[in-house]
This record gives structure tokens, C-alpha cells and sequence, in this order.
């Protein structure tokens, strides 16, 4: 098996990549500041970018990461990732918490995402991206469609549209 050279970024909002939600509901979860500050000080010390070899490269293909808003001070990441026969994507949101959602609906030029618990929210009240509609218009073109929800009522929505640009 050859070796593939990969390139890795540590941020900070990619840091619970791995880990599973604080909580499987939209549920507050208690927290302390003194025992929350040291816990992502040993991985938040890594960011930059690493150059590494691995046998099989990073996530062997079974993750797509997508970052929104890259190098300003909003950047999100979105994970895509299969859970059994489904597709879920957890939003690492510029507001701190993490909706994590489900595909509902796959079908045509759509992809319906619905919220299935968030986790880090810190108030009942609290703003979080709760469902996000994903539409693929061409190879070049796509939208997003996203829905906020406070205490779990849908909210705001928020539109994106995004054009390939291709690198020459």
C-alpha cells in the first residue's frame, strides 16, 4: 500500500469532529467555565497546517468536509458523513453550538436536512441553524437554504448561493 501525502488543519471548530453530541436533543446542558476552558487547549494548540504521510489517506473517503466563509472571522465547517443507510451533517456554526441533522428527503436536485439534536447550546434561547435545505442546481451551481430556530421554533432563513470557480 503507498503512502498519500495529506495535508491536515487544526481548528478549533473541528475539534469535536469525532466525539459524540453533548446532547441527542436540543437540551441545554449545564456547564462549568472553569472545567470548559482547558478541554480543547491541547488540540487548539495544533492549528496550522501539517504536512504528514498516511497509508490511506485521512478519512479513507467516508467524510466530506465543506467550509463556509473560509479565512473570515464567521468560517463554519460542515461535516457529511454516512450513518448506516442515511446521510447525516453536523454544522460546526460561527454562534459556538453544533445542530447536528439528518437527511429527511434526497430526491431530484434536493437534499433536506432536519435537525436532530444540538449540542453546546447554552440557553433555551438560544439561535441555531436547526435545517437546511441543500439544492444542486448544475455541476457549477448550488444553494443553501438555511433555517434558524430559537427555543424550537423556526425563526429566520438565511439563502446562500454558490458558483464553482474553477482554478486554471
Amino acid at each position: 500500500m503507498q503512502a498519500r501525502t495529506l495535508t491536515l488543519t487544526f481548528a478549533l471548530a473541528l475539534a469535536s469532529t469525532a466525539c459524540r453530541a453533548t446532547s441527542s436533543s436540543h437540551a441545554v446542558v449545564p456547564t462549568d467555565p472553569t472545567v470548559r476552558a482547558p478541554l480543547l487547549d491541547a488540540v487548539a494548540s495544533l492549528a496550522g497546517h501539517w504536512k504528514g504521510t498516511a497509508p490511506d489517506g485521512s478519512s479513507g473517503g467516508s467524510a466530506v468536509r465543506e467550509i463556509m466563509l473560509p479565512a473570515t472571522p464567521s468560517e463554519m465547517t460542515n461535516m457529511y458523513t454516512l450513518d448506516g443507510n442515511g446521510l447525516v451533517m453536523t454544522h460546526y456554526c460561527a454562534a459556538g453550538n453544533q445542530p447536528h441533522m439528518r437527511a429527511t428527503a434526497i430526491g431530484g436536485d434536493r437534499i433536506v436536512f432536519e435537525s436532530v439534536g444540538v449540542s453546546d447550546l447554552k440557553s433555551e434561547d438560544e439561535v441555531y441553524m436547526g435545517a437546511m435545505t441543500l439544492v444542486i442546481r448544475d455541476a457549477d451551481h448550488i444553494e443553501q437554504h438555511w433555517y434558524s430556530y430559537r427555543a424550537g421554533v423556526r425563526d429566520e432563513s438565511h439563502d446562500m448561493v454558490f458558483e464553482m470557480e474553477r482554478i486554471h
